[in-house]
């Protein structure tokens, strides 16, 4: 009886092994999907989050926008109302402490509803305004963080005067889902905050900061910062909505006071209290900083979409 060498048994064995890897390939690496998911994969997620955008805007033809900011849990006028008759009607069901508690919610969500009424308003004043402006690609587009709230509000008014309206929504534990006013091809949705950011920043040519809390106070702040240390080769035009509850938040002239910004840095910014009067100041700050006769028009690759460029 013939008795194979180790040697051919190794053979033999190896053999077997590469005709099993042959039948099983292994997965091309773009669609492996625990290493794009892994650290290693980290830098690839961060490029999708720039590249797909950036196509997607070429293709719908968006070249600059206006962002509106404002809190996710500012509710319609008539949501408001309806909630506060349901907590009127619960009353001899809830303790008084809960019950005083609901009230002053109920009420203060009442008074806010206003400044969803505006920011619906004033997003349908300027569309209304920008699709009028003579240009191949989409001006001044109404941007927001894609969910409810002042950012539902203003996608709607946008929706409703017949324009393009784009929601960039990020992921979070809760409110944050996409409302149904964007446009379907205009709907994006980030894992990252700071790329979320980097296509608010440097897209818009005007932001609108409605009542919020930290995350608004975020983006109105690193605006602010970017237009004040003139970090961006453009002019950002800047409306802060609704002085009773900014004023209450914010004491910009005990910043000036005390030394931490200067006089001139209250111009980076006008505060407004209704549609009309922030439309005005939208459309001139607008018209003389990127519609003037000196402003170049763009071609080629800086037409679509209008990226800021960072003073060298």
């Amino acid at each position: 009886m013939l008795h194979k060498k180790p040697n051919d048994q190794r053979l033999a064995t190896n053999d077997s092994l590469m005709t099993d890897q042959e039948s099983k390939r292994a997965p091309l690496a773009y669609q492996n999907k625990p290493f794009l998911n892994s650290p290693d994969g980290r830098i690839l997620r961060l490029l999708s989050e720039y590249s797909e955008p950036l196509s997607r805007f070429r293709r719908e033809q968006i070249q600059d926008t206006v962002v509106f900011f404002g809190s996710a849990r500012i509710h319609s006028r008539d949501n408001a109302s309806s909630r506060l008759t349901e907590v009127r009607g619960n009353g001899a069901q809830a303790s008084a402490a809960l019950q005083a508690q609901n009230m002053k919610r109920a009420l203060a969500a009442v008074d806010m509803a206003r400044y969803y009424e505006d920011a619906r308003r004033l997003a349908f004043l300027l569309t209304k305004w920008s699709t009028q402006v003579p240009a191949k690609r989409h001006r001044f587009v109404v941007t927001t963080g894609g969910g409810p709230g002042i950012m539902e509000a203003a996608n709607l008014g946008a929706h409703e005067a017949g324009g393009k309206t784009i929601g960039l929504n990020i992921h979070l534990p809760f409110e944050q889902n996409p409302n149904p006013y964007i446009t379907p091809s205009l709907n994006f949705e980030f894992h990252y905050f700071f790329m979320r950011k980097f296509w608010f920043a440097y897209l818009a040519k005007a932001l609108v900061i409605f009542p919020g809390g930290f995350g608004t106070l975020d983006e109105l702040f690193e605006i602010l910062t970017l237009a004040q240390t003139e970090k961006l080769a453009k002019k950002i035009v800047v409306v802060i909505y609704g002085s009773d509850y900014w004023k209450k938040i914010i004491n910009f002239d005990a910043m000036v006071d005390a030394g931490v910004i200067s006089p001139p840095d209250l111009d980076l910014f006008k505060m407004s209290d209704s549609p009309e009067e922030s439309l005005e100041f939208l459309k001139e700050g607008l018209t003389k900083y990127h519609l003037g006769p000196k402003q170049a028009k763009p071609t080629g690759e800086a037409a679509t979409p209008e990226i800021a460029k960072t003073r060298p």
